[in-house]
């Protein structure tokens, strides 16, 4: 609601005053330029290829637990005890193991996603930087904040091109 009420304000000044008709204006997204770019992309795959194997064995382990729980379901009630003793402690272990597996997965992604942004943040504030100086824009707003932009005004695709020239 305070971003809406923040544009309206803005959208306001603008038409109000005959000295905004001058103003350059651009609309850039942070996300996408950020995201889209070469060195992003380069991660998600390296990640992909990283943690892949893992991913693997998560789904191994889920599946696993899914054929058990569907043969107790089917037929716990007609097998023998210490057989469904023995199927309900293996779908418990499985259950866990899916968890922490899952859990320590999870985290890894998180701490190279972090160091991932680290090293990307510096390169895409230095292009956002020489697109806006470039550009000589007055007022630069965060997509997310506006409800709809001519393609014109859209400067991400400039910023993604000048990140990826950025060595």
């Amino acid at each position: 609601m305070r971003k809406l009420t923040q544009f309206v304000l803005v959208a306001a000044a603008l038409m109000a005053t005959p000295v905004f008709a001058e103003m350059k204006i651009a609309v850039l997204n942070y996300q996408m330029a950020l995201l889209e770019s070469d060195a992003a992309k380069k991660y998600a795959v390296d990640a992909e290829k990283k943690f892949g194997p893992q991913l693997n064995k998560l789904k191994t382990l889920e599946s696993d637990a899914k054929r058990i729980q569907d043969r107790l379901v089917s037929g716990g009630d007609k097998m023998p005890q210490a057989e469904r003793e023995r199927l309900e402690l293996e779908f418990k272990q499985k259950a866990r193991d899916f968890q922490f597996q899952s859990k320590e997965l999870n985290e890894a992604k998180a701490v190279a996603d972090r160091d991932m942004l680290k090293q990307l943040k510096p390169k895409l504030d230095k292009a956002v930087e020489e697109v806006l100086k470039k550009g000589s824009y007055d007022l630069v707003l965060e997509r997310g904040a506006v409800v709809d932009v001519k393609p014109q005004y859209d400067i991400t695709r400039q910023v993604i091109e000048r990140m990826n020239q950025l060595r």
